[in-house]
This record gives structure tokens, C-alpha cells and sequence, in this order.
């Protein structure tokens, strides 16, 4: 037991203070106090991975199948045209390329697409159209659950938009650089990565729940939260008697 010394009668300071800590935990406390609730801190983020881990390796596998395709307008074909014209047909043609990506995520080309295959819509696949803002050249790459028919969504649509381009902006061609392929190996999902996550999730989650634990504790325990709680410094301890 610690004896603390009473301050000066003039001199007495509010002792109503609440036990918790009245200063910022330093890194040397953080560590210590991890350390001594090591098996917890260790425990919860192998239980969130394996959780995760489950979870992800009972979801199913995804593919990716993609074309690329090279957009040219009717300009490309006039000859003998001066630098400055050819530098002007070549924005031209870039900014159509942009037009060509937008009208690939319409949903004309959808439907067309989907009863080309005779699907009665494309849920359940992704379909992500990019293209450079340097190039002609447009990607398409469709991510679903069986691989032939991404492959084939993929190809139905750069078949698609030849004719949907040319009726409705002028282009004269989008040709194939690249048809899809049947991908053999999944694109996802990306299980290392959740495993990872989970991991750290539960090791952050531990840190917190044994930090914001200890700042709650409001017990006394050492000599040192005597002279936190009343202010005044310790001049002696009573050994702990064993009953007899």
C-alpha cells in the first residue's frame, strides 16, 4: 500500500479526478501495455484472416476476356494534306475515339450484344471500355463468372460497334487489333489481397479494443496512479502481508 503525503492546507488541489489517463499515452506504454495482452493482440487478427480467407475462397472464381480494336474516320484516307491539317484530323480522331467508348457503354449496343447471343440481358458481367487519350486504339474487357461467354461478349460487342459507329457517328472502321480468347486463369477474385486486409483489420481492431480498455480501467494499481490521482508525491509503501 502506498502512503501519500497530504498537501498544505492552501495549497489543496481538486482530488476529484478521474483515474484514466491525464496524458497521452507514450509509444514505450503502448508497446508495454501490448505486451502484456500479447496473446489477445495476436489472436484476433488470425481469426479475421482465417474468417476472410473462408469467406474468399468460398467465392467463386471470375474472368477477364478482352479485344482491342483500332477506330478510323473517313478522314484518314485523304491524301496529301498539309502537317497542320494532319495534326488537326488526328485530335479529330481521338476525340471520335471517345465517342466510340461512350456509345460501346450504351445500352443500344447492349441489348444488340445480349440478343446476339441470345441472353435476355448481360447481369451478372462487367464490362469496362478504356481508351488512351494519345491513341486510336479501344479496349474492351468483360469480367464474368464462365469464361467462354466473356470471351464471347467481348467479340459480339467489337462486332457490335463496326455498324452502330459508322450509322451514327461517320466512322469509316473499327477494326480488330485483337479478338478475346477463352481466358484459362481467373482474374479474381484477389484473395491474397483480402487475406491481407482481414489481417490488419484485426490487428487494428485488437490495438484499439486493448487501448480503449486500459484508458476505461479506472482502478488503482501502482504507486504511480496515487500520486496521478491526488496530486501529491508518495513517501512509502506497506509490504503486502501473506494471512497467517
Amino acid at each position: 500500500m502506498a502512503i501519500p503525503v497530504a498537501p498544505a492546507k492552501g495549497n489543496r488541489q481538486d482530488t476529484h479526478t478521474h483515474t484514466g489517463r491525464a496524458r497521452p499515452m507514450t509509444l514505450a506504454e503502448l508497446f508495454s501495455l501490448l505486451r502484456k495482452h500479447l496473446r489477445f493482440v495476436l489472436l484476433l487478427p488470425i481469426v479475421t484472416g482465417v474468417v476472410v480467407a473462408i469467406a474468399a475462397f468460398l467465392m467463386p472464381n471470375e474472368y477477364t476476356a478482352s479485344t482491342t480494336m483500332y477506330v478510323l474516320s473517313r478522314n484518314d484516307t485523304t491524301e496529301g494534306t498539309s502537317s497542320g491539317s494532319q495534326y488537326s484530323d488526328l485530335s479529330a480522331a481521338q476525340m471520335m475515339t471517345q465517342d466510340v467508348a461512350t456509345i460501346a457503354e450504351s445500352d443500344r449496343v447492349k441489348q444488340d450484344v445480349s440478343k446476339q447471343l441470345g441472353m435476355s440481358s448481360l447481369s451478372g458481367y462487367d464490362v469496362e471500355v478504356t481508351s488512351a487519350t494519345t491513341t486510336r486504339v479501344l479496349t474492351i474487357a468483360v469480367t464474368g463468372k464462365d469464361a467462354k461467354r466473356a470471351a464471347d461478349i467481348a467479340n459480339a460487342y467489337a462486332s457490335d460497334l463496326q455498324s452502330v459507329t459508322e450509322s451514327v457517328i461517320g466512322t469509316q472502321s473499327v477494326n480488330v487489333i485483337d479478338q478475346a480468347s477463352t481466358p484459362e486463369a481467373p482474374s479474381g477474385p484477389k484473395r491474397p489481397l483480402y487475406i491481407a486486409v482481414g489481417l490488419l483489420a484485426g490487428l487494428f481492431a485488437a490495438i484499439a479494443i486493448v487501448v480503449v480498455q486500459d484508458m476505461m480501467d479506472t482502478r488503482v494499481k501502482s504507486s504511480e496512479d496515487v500520486e496521478q490521482l491526488l496530486n501529491v508525491p508518495v513517501v512509502g509503501h506497506f509490504p503486502k502481508l501473506e494471512r497467517m
